[in-house]
């Protein structure tokens, strides 16, 4: 745990000084520091964590290695309550965008969970499949939307998630996920039994229903704010848990940390490639996400398979 520490720590010391501005040489160099350094690496650090740990909650109460938001569809969700805010209000403060934006994310993960308890699946295999099917639906809705209302321009720079536009007084939403972090720390347990099932839970005295509600309102929560925030970043609750399972096992409440951690670390890699493959100019987060997280994702079928 400490040299991951350290590691992570080393990563956001060098996001704090990377980058094309001079902040030691220009006279105004300390004001830019704190107005965009200083936003930018707070904004990796939270969503990295959040997103990778609603990832292994997805995964935890689902028993499934395959699903995260970017492949149930909750992404998508989110993503289509920020448009239609735009849409209808345009003028409409951030908290207003976050809010709309967590309430489709809420509803999007429960029709995902609803459909599962519904339907038999003979491997797992298709579970992702059938949520990333639900997501094209959504996405090609919100497409048609955007191309009736000229804000397909807007939607496209949604999908590109990017922290280069997080500044002081726009990165303070995501201070709230750091409730989400808390909240999955002391649920753990809950989940891990959840994940057994509702006949076993319903057995220890646990009230399955909530606990799934639960993680969906977190999963909700940190996706419909960091989607607002930053825009989409994909496949990183799938990467994360993942990866540290293959270390660690599957204990829940020992990984989080080093979820919460390789979260991090892994947006924060990505970011720091995206300021300098072609500097001075910047490759969004998201694409350097989806190519990582598509060559994991085919590793893990075929490794199932």
């Amino acid at each position: 745990m400490v040299v991951g520490l350290l590691v992570v720590g080393g990563l956001v010391l060098a996001s704090l000084f990377v980058g094309q501005y001079d902040i030691f040489g220009a006279e105004d160099g300390a004001q830019m520091f704190a107005i965009t350094r200083i936003p930018r690496t707070i904004a990796l650090v939270l969503a990295g964590a959040a997103m990778a740990m609603c990832g292994l909650v997805m995964q935890m109460i689902t028993q499934n290695r395959f699903v995260e938001p970017t492949t149930t569809g909750t992404t998508e969700w989110a993503g289509l309550g920020l448009l239609l805010v735009m849409i209808v209000a345009p003028d409409s403060p951030l908290v207003v965008k976050m809010i709309v934006a967590v309430i489709t994310a809420f509803i999007g993960t429960s029709i995902f969970f609803a459909f599962l308890q519904r339907i038999t699946l003979r491997s797992s295999v298709i579970v992702p499949i059938v949520g990333i099917m639900l997501g094209a639906v959504v996405g090609a809705v919100s497409t048609f939307i955007a191309l009736q209302t000229d804000m397909l321009q807007s939607l496209g720079i949604w999908f590109a998630g990017s922290f280069t536009g997080i500044i002081q007084g726009k990165y303070e939403p995501l201070l709230v996920v750091i409730v989400v972090v808390v909240a999955v720390f002391v649920a753990a347990d809950r989940f891990t039994a959840a994940g057994l099932g509702e006949e076993f839970s319903t057995n220890i005295g646990l009230d399955y229903r909530a606990v799934v509600l639960l993680g969906t309102g977190l999963i909700a929560i940190a996706t419909g704010i960091v989607t607002v925030v930053v825009g989409n970043l994909p496949f990183l609750g799938l990467i994360v848990p993942n990866i540290v399972s293959m270390f660690r096992g599957d204990d829940l409440r020992s990984n989080l940390p080093w979820v919460a951690l390789t979260g991090i670390a892994l947006v924060t890699i990505c970011d720091l490639l995206g300021r300098t493959i072609i500097a001075p100019f910047e490759v969004p987060v998201s694409l350097i996400l989806a190519l990582v997280g598509a060559v994991v994702f085919i590793a893990l079928i075929v490794r199932r398979s």
